[in-house]
């Protein structure tokens, strides 16, 4: 059977007595506790926040144009190799 996870890493706020009441709120409705709530809150808008750095508006030529480069075959690339390795922010 795995092991739990220890929470580790600290995060300390201030809030106004009306946004932690609006927070137990709705964690209550929830059936979670504060921190759980707004840990997994969090991390949810953080990792959207992230995926709307991946979204790309094109017309129709640059749209061909960007699929052209795409479709063309990268050169060997230290930078791009260290990229691709990287494990992504929210895992």
């Amino acid at each position: 059977m795995a092991q739990p996870l220890t929470r580790k890493a600290p995060i300390n706020l201030r809030a106004l007595e009306s946004q932690r009441s609006l927070i137990d709120r709705a964690a209550t409705l929830l059936g979670k506790n504060r921190s759980d709530f707004m840990l997994e809150t969090a991390c949810r808008e953080a990792e959207n926040i992230l995926l709307d750095q991946r979204l790309f508006m094109f017309n129709e030529v640059d749209f061909d144009a960007f699929m052209t480069t795409l479709d063309t075959p990268v050169k060997d690339n230290l930078a791009l190799r260290n990229l691709m390795a990287r494990k992504a922010p929210w895992e």
